[in-house]
């Protein structure tokens, strides 16, 4: 957003003084306006809001309910009141309410995840009846002429000893299902571990990362009792004075939070977030329990890498359970697409979030998969598509910086925004979980997409195996011709409309496992990003050719990458380096080669092991000293001698 147009705090505080003298004067309230336009803050007119219809609660698997998605119509009948569920918030006092104890209220969803030794006995308690449970998946998947062989014997006595350990309704399953609803017992924290698991499928088999997508990140409503507790405990004032109304059935719930629909003082249309009470705990304390079990696991599973699974899912979680790491997201976003009209993000009000709430701006829009979207006409379609593309390309291989939970409920299109410069807009919604890519890494992925939709195989495959981390027994070479046979394989199979750049980057990734070669976290989480932009594309235009869209885009960002003025500016920005280095480089190899001749002229015990081997040694210090300065970016009149003397010196020297 335009930090030009950006309320501020007491701007706000205006407005709400403007609104009480309203009803001191016997004025009616504004009617429910409809949210801010993208990019303002002042609230549109009202008469727009009426025409809008809500379309009901989100029912998208979203960790949260979409702000995007529009409230339920239960008060249409009604014309002197808003159809969006809000209800008036009345003065009870300054000082905010304790919600009723649990025991009173029977409310208490995370009971079950209560008591640190409780906790660690129940874990490990799964964790030692999935390994036995496997053992018993293992067994029953043996052909049948197998299993009685001598060959199996050691495992079919585990699975003997193990049937009457596990419990009976997860004995009889496959050993992914197993896994999924054992996490599901778990609760939220191991149901987050199994999605962060379900996007690794180049480190874990097809058979699991498709069972545990399919695992639901839910918890039973909180009362609105304790929402309002929390939000005038976090705020410090009383509800009255955050709010003039509220929807206190919220839009969605989720394992750490939930969110609610609200209007403020100043009549601007908001959604707020709250952290469910408790949930941090038990979060902290199953985090710190993880860590003992991927020590494990690591020792019994290695192949699949689960100590970096866990390590990963660690790092994520913990930012999620903080608030002002998804409004600094937010401010991140809108800055980098300031340049960008048409796609836009939530403006945040800093005056009404802490750690535990957030409130961000109500982008009142359409859900790609819904009828209204899909009614859009032709070009409509086409620029909701386009900026989709744009948007998503530019976060991965230009900023680095790319929302890493995307799905088509994270998504918003906004047809009609009035605006003569962007009359369309996409939203992006819910950025409590990004990746970042480091500059290196950004420009190999530049590289190899760049590549990839040019149909460059060997430059693809080259940029891809980069990007990659050798384990023991990696085997680079196979991996190559693997890549190489998929991308052409890809290419010769399928109408242009038929092909996906982003299933063909999964499988590459996915045959990294065979080959003992790992792939960071950050490039899985690009994937469901582009998985995201190409089903959302297909969704609304079937005939979409998506490598088309995306060459035009990824070629725009290659050539600004190597535009000459852009090219000099960074050759500028690291010349005072490299002009350290020209000035430095002949006190450097003075000292070195002084050094090396005073070693050099030491009368040696004996004089036949040394023979030949001070012009050795020179010709290698000049060789060191040319690689220097070539590295550092130094001319080639300045490496150039250096090499050749070293050279010289090797062929000719004395022996």
């Amino acid at each position: 957003m335009n930090p030009s147009v950006r309320k501020t705090a007491s701007q706000r505080e205006a407005a709400s003084q403007r609104e009480a003298a309203s009803h001191r004067n016997g004025r009616p309230p504004d009617a429910g306006p409809a949210a801010p336009e993208p990019g303002r803050s002042s609230p549109p007119d009202p008469e727009a809001a009426a025409s809008n219809k809500a379309s009901g609660r989100a029912s998208d698997g979203s960790p949260y309910a979409p702000p995007g998605a529009d409230a339920p119509s239960d008060a249409a009948d009604a014309p002197d009141r808003p159809t969006d569920g809000l209800e008036d918030v009345e003065p009870t006092g300054d000082a905010p309410d304790e919600p009723a104890p649990r025991e009173r209220t029977g409310f208490d969803p995370l009971a079950p995840y209560r008591g640190a030794f409780k906790r660690f006995f129940t874990v490990y308690r799964h964790v030692l009846g999935l390994l036995l449970g496997g053992i018993l998946a293992y067994v029953r998947a043996l052909p049948p002429g197998e299993r009685g062989g001598f060959n199996h014997l050691p495992a079919r006595f585990a699975a003997f000893c193990a049937r009457p350990v596990v419990k009976r309704s997860l004995r009889d399953l496959p050993f992914a299902r197993q896994l999924r609803r054992r996490l599901e017992i778990l609760g939220p924290t191991f149901i987050k571990l199994g999605q962060i698991m379900a996007l690794r499928k180049d480190l874990l088999p097809s058979t699991i990362t498709s069972e545990l997508s399919s695992l639901m990140d839910r918890l039973p409503e909180v009362p609105f009792s304790q929402v309002k507790y929390i939000l005038e405990r976090d705020l410090g004032r009383p509800l009255h004075e955050l709010f003039r109304r509220v929807r206190k059935e919220p839009l969605g719930s989720a394992s750490i939070a939930q969110a609610h629909l609200a209007e403020t003082l100043g009549g601007e249309k908001v959604v707020f977030k709250v952290i469910k009470p408790g949930i941090r705990e038990v979060i902290t304390s199953d985090l710190k329990l993880l860590e003992a079990v991927g020590v494990l696991l690591q020792w019994v599973l290695p192949r699949y890498q689960p100590q970096q699974i866990i390590e990963e899912f660690s790092a994520y979680t913990e930012k999620e359970l903080d608030y002002t790491f998804e409004a600094d997201n937010a401010e991140i976003f809108s800055a980098n697409f300031a340049d960008t009209p048409g796609v836009v993000f939530p403006d945040i009000y800093h005056d009404l979030s802490t750690g535990d709430v957030l409130t961000m701006e109500f982008l009142r829009g359409l859900k790609p998969g819904s009828d209204e979207a899909l009614a859009l006409d032709e070009a409509t379609r086409e620029r909701v598509i386009d900026l989709g593309a744009e948007a998503i390309i530019r976060m991965l291989y230009q900023d680095g910086f790319f929302h890493a939970d995307l799905h088509a409920g994270n998504l918003v299109i906004l047809p009609d925004t009035g605006d003569e410069e962007a009359p369309v807009k996409v939203g992006f919604i819910d950025l409590g979980m990004v990746g970042r890519f480091g500059p290196k890494t950004r420009r190999s992925l530049l590289y190899y997409f760049y590549a990839l939709v040019r149909g460059d195989v060997e430059r693809a495959t080259r940029y891809l195996l980069g990007m990659a981390r050798l384990g023991e027994g990696a085997d680079p070479q196979g991996f190559r011709r693997a890549v190489g046979d998929l991308v052409r394989r890809f290419r010769m199979q399928g109408s242009r409309s038929e092909l996906s750049v982003a299933q063909l980057i999964l499988e590459s990734l996915s045959l990294g496992g065979k080959y003992r070669i790992f792939f960071p976290v950050e490039m899985t989480l690009m994937v469901k990003a582009l998985i995201t932009y190409e089903g959302v594309g297909r969704m609304m235009e079937p005939e979409l050719d998506i490598t088309a869209v995306s060459r035009r885009h990824v070629e725009r960002i290659f050539h600004r990458r190597f535009d000459p003025r852009k090219v000099g500016q960074e050759l500028m920005s690291g010349a005072p380096e490299l002009v350290d280095l020209a000035v430095d480089l002949p006190q450097l190899l003075a000292e070195g080669a002084g050094f090396v001749k005073e070693r050099l002229n030491r009368p040696p015990p004996s004089r036949a092991p040394l023979e030949g081997l001070r012009s050795g040694i020179l010709a290698g210090a000049f060789v060191v000293g040319g690689s220097i300065a070539a590295v550092g970016g130094g001319s080639w009149f300045l490496w150039g001698p250096l090499f050749a003397a070293g050279l010289l010196l090797a062929v000719f020297g004395s022996s």
